[in-house]
């Protein structure tokens, strides 16, 4: 049974001080739902990504407080957990459950809050993506963890940080024309290398931020897309959906720098959809971290092992190149509010087949995906969606 998205919504980027986490939900749940032009009451179930709720607002069971304060009550509802890959595991549940033939409609909405807290706090929240017993414990953050591995792959393959630092130029390049990210400015080679480092060799520039957002999608399968009368041709199908997982722990995995559940998520995805990754149009990766882009590359099959930094050299990450990327700004630009994040990435590409991101737009695009990371690799989500 095939699946669609039928609606999508998204707030800005930002720091929203002004805006408690369930209004930050239901303003992308009611931009999904008019995008979708349907009636709310038709949603059958509603799926919640998100990541922090419980550490840093003490708020736990999000199903229920955003289907109440949505008003899509008695309706499922259920909140997903699965640190930065939470929004993307939210999606596939509900696109899981549609093809399950269970329901016909769902609506999924991954929302994160992470700015009411000073730093520190948000820091020691986002650890919980790692191994607490025998990472976080021996003062391991996440952004060392990180650093750790971009000192290691720039040791083994020779790369340089000015050669990890283009990925963030391109990025940024990108969200200059999205109204929706949070850095809109471009940067350079030198101001990247040359910022405070967070962690050595990770630099300001080479982190996604910390930040507030939520980001929505309407699922349909084909009956409901008739019943609801919604215009097929502003739906995007979602041509396969994997997931795949990893050691939590760093120092388990048999070759680090090898991002061994994004190949396995990354080709099972290929395999559903029928697809290779030459026909990949766009990809939205999780470049949390610069190195992280690079990696990914390598793992889903668009350079051999070492290389990706070469496809950033030669600009074929470019919207103009072989295989843009982040074409909306990725984590790095548009920003990484967590649990959003991987929704975010999907309603990109859903905007991207529909060609209606102007200047960023990626010429006569077909395929898109996209991979959600969670931890350092540990969960991998990836869609494949396709152009009705």
């Amino acid at each position: 049974m095939s699946v669609y998205i039928a609606g999508i919504g998204q707030t800005a980027v930002s720091e929203h001080w002004d805006l408690s986490l369930r209004d930050l939900a239901l303003d992308a749940i009611v931009r999904a739902v008019k995008d979708a032009e349907m009636d709310k009451k038709r949603i059958e179930a509603l799926y919640v990504g998100n990541m922090l709720a419980g550490e840093l607002a003490q708020q736990e069971h999000l199903g229920a407080l955003i289907a109440d304060h949505a008003g899509l009550l008695p309706i499922e509802a259920t909140h997903i957990e699965s640190a930065c890959a939470s929004g993307a595991e939210a999606l596939r549940m509900a696109y899981l459950h549609i093809r399950s033939g269970e329901i016909g409609c769902a609506m999924v909405v991954g929302v994160e809050q992470m700015t009411d807290v000073l730093t520190p706090r948000a820091t020691v929240g986002l650890a919980g993506a790692t191994d607490a017993d025998y990472e976080v414990t021996h003062g391991f953050s996440f952004v060392a963890i990180n650093a750790l591995l971009a000192r290691r792959y720039m040791h083994e393959y020779g790369v340089r940080h000015e050669d990890l630092a283009l990925f963030p130029v391109n990025s940024h390049a990108n969200a200059v024309h999205n109204p929706y990210a949070m850095y809109r400015n471009e940067i350079d080679v030198d101001r990247v290398v040359k910022a405070p480092k967070v962690c050595d060799p990770i630099s300001t520039f080479d982190s996604g931020p910390i930040c507030d957002g939520s980001a929505a999608c309407v699922l349909v399968n084909e009956e409901s897309m008739k019943e609801l009368g919604i215009n097929r041709e502003h739906c995007v199908e979602i041509a396969s959906s994997s997931c795949a997982t990893d050691t939590l722990t760093l120092s388990a995995r048999d070759a680090p720098l090898v991002l061994k559940a994004a190949r396995i998520s990354a080709d099972n995805a290929y395999k559903r959809a029928g697809v290779e990754p030459g026909d990949i149009d766009l990809f939205e990766l999780h470049d949390a971290f610069s190195v992280m882009s690079a990696m990914s590359l390598e793992a889903c099959g668009f350079a051999e092992k070492g290389r990706g930094c070469e496809l950033a050299k030669e600009g074929q990450i470019r919207i103009d190149g072989s295989i843009p990327i982040c074409t909306m700004g990725g984590l790095k630009a548009r920003g990484h509010p967590v649990g959003a994040t991987g929704v975010y990435q999907v309603v990109e590409c859903v905007e991207q087949l529909r060609g209606e991101v102007g200047r960023n737009q990626v010429k006569d695009a077909e395929i898109a995906m996209a991979q959600n990371f969670g931890g350092s690799g540990a969960t991998v989500v990836t869609h494949i969606l396709r152009r009705v």
